[in-house]
């Protein structure tokens, strides 16, 4: 389902700026930290047929992007006991990334007492309209930490823009 066409204009109205920086991603071990996301979050849907909305989940913070993670492992039972997890230092550049605060979220229709849980339909919406736009990247506050996330839209990735591996650390 296409994103409503309000949402789209709303977005289109927003500045975009550019990013430089580091930005931290956890996955599995023998996961690729550069491979995109299809499965859907809190920023996309589930990819389907003619969907732009291949996402790469990062934290701007370390500290961030253990937290987003540690919030779905804490729902294991048992807990494994063997560290399962990588965090990356990952270097990233984009050229038309929107920064969404928390009063422009909310003017956007998302209810920040309900921001942390796992009701994704507004911020899903959300970040359809920002890919279907164009834009190759969201800056939006962690619901699990007192940081900024980057979210990318790999699709919309421009081919000079930078987007690499810095280092690698297994983590318990």
């Amino acid at each position: 389902m296409a994103a409503p066409a309000s949402l789209d204009r709303a977005i289109k109205a927003l500045p975009t700026e550019s990013f430089r920086g580091e930005t931290f991603r956890v996955t599995p071990i023998a996961a690729n930290p550069l491979a995109a996301s299809v499965s859907g979050g809190r920023w996309a849907p589930a990819k389907r047929a003619g969907s732009k909305t291949s996402v790469l989940y990062t934290s701007l913070e370390r500290a961030g992007a253990l937290a987003e993670v540690c919030s779905y492992l804490v729902l294991l039972d048992p807990l494994p006991s063997v560290p399962l997890l990588k965090v990356s230092r990952l270097a990233a550049t984009t050229s038309r990334t929107l920064r969404l605060a928390r009063a422009s979220l909310s003017d956007l229709g998302v209810d920040f007492h309900r921001y942390g849980e796992r009701d994704y339909s507004i911020t899903q919406d959300i970040g359809e309209a920002v890919a279907q736009v164009g834009i190759d990247g969201l800056i939006a506050p962690s619901a699990r930490w007192p940081c900024d996330n980057l979210i990318l839209f790999t699709d919309n990735l421009a081919p000079h823009e930078r987007l690499e591996v810095v280092d690698s650390e297994s983590v318990d």
